[in-house]
């Protein structure tokens, strides 16, 4: 089998390789070409799964899908040629029951081949070379090793440790072989986006997902075996019985040695990943990030931006609002993300301050986060613009009441602060806020009195004055 080429190469080099290595499974698709020609396409895969929840650039999932049905062809074929390997391992030469199985997966093999080789047939390396040039120019617009991956990979450990608390809980077969795709998915966001982790933890990554699948090629096999009646004797069926369950049991242990305890590999990976403060900076730059992929406007979102952060500073200092956290999140950090993403919505059908709920709701949730406040988030993006919230609107209904303030006095904010940059002319990068003889006043270059920009600005008042108790004159400066 060819040694996988160092990780650090990029996306345009595996697709390129992808179309070599098809090349070579085509000669008969024996065992090891069709290994490095999944190697190949699952570099791709992954590394399209790291930017798709980034950037918008529908090509992603194109090249996603048609990497997917090559692989998931190839997949049936290689785990044949797994079993395959397992069955001469185990049985003597002149074990019957290791004929049987022999037979059964060598004319599988047969029939794998023949579709597999009907689906590189049909696979458009064309197209898949013309997708490697304009995928590969905007994977380089986000740089490797960066805090944005440290994001996502512990969004993966988080879920693969949880796999595998359930796992050691109820010990199921199907419970540890999604440990095993949890394992993996973190893997991949390591191997391929955070060099220098990938170098200290490779090797352990390596063993504990090659020891769940060994796991469950053993248990694929007892079915198998059980399924084409294998067994003429109770004494072959003992035989193989024990046979496995040996093998399976020296790997389940070696996992068990390894991903448990106080010195377990998690606690290992965990540590290597960012926490505290460091972790809610990396988290807004992801956001950050997220945003300038989808925004086409970027000057105008960093205006709204900056002048909600300093709006909300303002009235939290003058107690006019409460800036208790939502469950270990802070309501600033729930205020810029919602303003980082209020234009995302643009990017679907629809009208944009209506879809943008949507796009939140699909997002990978953060460390320390939860569903409810990406879906917070999402609202206050939602009421940047419209209709004011209100319990007709069955989302925002669907919120118990603390969140719905949460809502409103953010949704204030953001409401005054896009009114005010609506002109796109960068009005709220000098403005000044007081309070003034029982009212805020704000001052802000570029407002006009009697315009179209005035009348909105007036009307975009209203939620927040009803938040904060006291009315808001806008004058220009």
């Amino acid at each position: 089998m060819a040694p996988e080429p160092k990780s650090e190469r990029g996306l345009h080099y595996w697709m390129e390789r992808v179309v070599e290595e098809a090349e070579k499974a085509r000669a008969g698709f024996e065992a090891d070409p069709v290994h490095d020609l999944r190697v190949a396409i699952r570099r791709c895969r992954s590394i399209g799964d790291g930017f798709r929840m980034l950037d918008p650039e529908p090509t992603w999932k194109k090249m996603r899908r048609a990497g997917k049905t090559v692989f998931a062809a190839l997949g049936d074929l290689r785990d044949v040629q797994v079993q395959m390997e397992w069955v001469e391992k185990l049985g003597a030469a002149d074990d019957p029951v290791r004929a049987k199985l022999l037979d059964h997966f060598r004319q599988r093999e047969l029939d794998l081949k023949a579709v597999a080789a009907t689906t590189l047939e049909n696979f458009d390396t064309k197209q898949w070379l013309q997708w490697a040039t304009l995928l590969g120019q905007r994977a380089e617009q986000i740089p490797v090793g960066g805090e944005i991956f440290q994001v996502i990979a512990l969004e993966r450990w988080i879920e693969a440790r949880e796999l595998h608390r359930v796992a050691m809980k109820n010990r199921a077969k199907a419970a540890l072989h999604a440990v095993r795709i949890g394992i993996k998915k973190f893997r991949y966001i390591v191997e391929n986006f955070l060099p220098e982790l990938h170098d200290a933890w490779i090797k352990d990554l390596k063993e504990m997902q090659d020891v769940l699948g060994e796991i469950h090629d053993l248990d694929v096999l007892t079915e198998t075996a059980r399924t084409i009646r294998a067994f003429d004797t109770p004494e072959h069926r003992i035989r193989w019985h024990n046979a496995i369950v040996k093998e399976r049991s020296v790997r389940l242990d070696r996992y068990r040695a390894r991903m448990l305890g106080k010195d377990s590999l998690w606690l290992k990976w965990r540590a290597g990943l960012p926490s505290g403060e460091t972790l809610r900076k990396a988290i807004l730059k992801k956001f950050e990030t997220w945003s300038a992929l989808r925004d086409s406007d970027r000057l105008h979102t960093e205006a709204v931006l900056e002048f909600s952060q300093q709006l909300f500073d303002f009235l939290v200092g003058q107690k006019l609002l409460k800036a208790a956290d939502v469950d270990g999140v802070s309501q600033r950090d729930l205020l810029t993300v919602a303003v980082l993403g209020h234009e995302a919505g643009r990017l679907k059908s629809g009208k944009h301050h209506k879809t943008v709920v949507k796009v939140f709701d699909q997002l990978d949730v953060p460390p320390g986060w939860s569903p409810l406040h990406l879906r917070i988030a999402g609202l206050i993006a939602r009421y940047h613009t419209g209709a004011p919230p209100n319990e007709t609107q069955k989302m925002y209904a669907g919120l118990r009441k603390p969140s719905r303030l949460i809502v409103d006095r953010l949704a204030g904010v953001i409401r005054l602060a896009d009114a005010l940059e609506r002109q796109r002319d960068l009005a709220t990068r000098e403005v000044t806020i007081a309070r003034n003889d029982g009212h805020i006043l704000i001052t802000a270059a570029g407002v006009h009195d009697r315009t179209r920009q005035a009348e909105r600005i007036a009307a975009s008042r209203h939620l927040l004055e009803s938040v904060c108790g006291l009315p808001i004159v806008v004058r220009p400066a």
